[in-house]
């Protein structure tokens, strides 16, 4: 995760697919954003990814209460998350990109630990999971970089947050318009 100069306290899951991975090599985006990130890899895996997040980090990292507004929600709980899980992927069919991001901000401060081991692994300096904005991702982001870092980790994460997670990193620092989803 990026940070501009603020600490990570101030800054802002796994089911196959058999139909995407038989896919995946056809798999792109017009404009790479995060609503098209989470559409590509689909309703399943938006599932698992809503029902991995962790309330207690959400708090820690100070973004439970506006996760809670953003997210249109009184209570924000396991229960509540689970029951509002088909609005939140209505607002990522409708390219709601706010909302997409946040939930995306979400998602992985729910797993800054795998964050960690993939940034390492990679060789990418960062502290506890966030990286500078400006880093230059061309030395550590080398080619298979993704089937590496997926090899690497898919028996210690569940797939769908690392899937996501692996897309993620590829949309913020190479703004590719490729969905990276493993053969099977």
């Amino acid at each position: 995760m990026r940070f501009e100069g603020k600490t990570p306290k101030e800054s802002d899951c796994i089911e196959r697919r058999p139909e995407l991975e038989e896919s995946a090599p056809d798999v792109t985006l017009d404009t790479m954003q995060m609503c098209g990130v989470f559409q590509a890899l689909g309703p399943d895996i938006f599932h698992q990814l809503v029902r991995g997040i962790s309330i207690g980090k959400l708090k820690t990292y100070q973004v439970y209460e506006r996760f809670k507004v953003r997210a249109h929600l009184a209570k924000l709980n396991s229960e509540s998350l689970r029951k509002a899980e088909p609005k939140f992927w209505s607002r990522i069919e409708g390219g709601d990109e706010e909302f997409a991001t946040d939930l995306s901000q979400v998602f992985l401060l729910s797993h800054l630990d795998m964050i960690v081991d993939v940034l390492n692994f990679l060789g990418i300096p960062n502290e506890q999971g966030f990286f500078d904005k400006d880093l230059k991702p061309e030395q550590y982001l080398t080619e298979g970089w993704q089937k590496r870092v997926f090899e690497q980790f898919s028996s210690k994460y569940p797939r769908e947050i690392l899937l996501f997670y692996i897309n993620h990193l590829d949309w913020e620092l190479n703004k590719t318009d490729q969905v990276f989803v493993p053969a099977a």
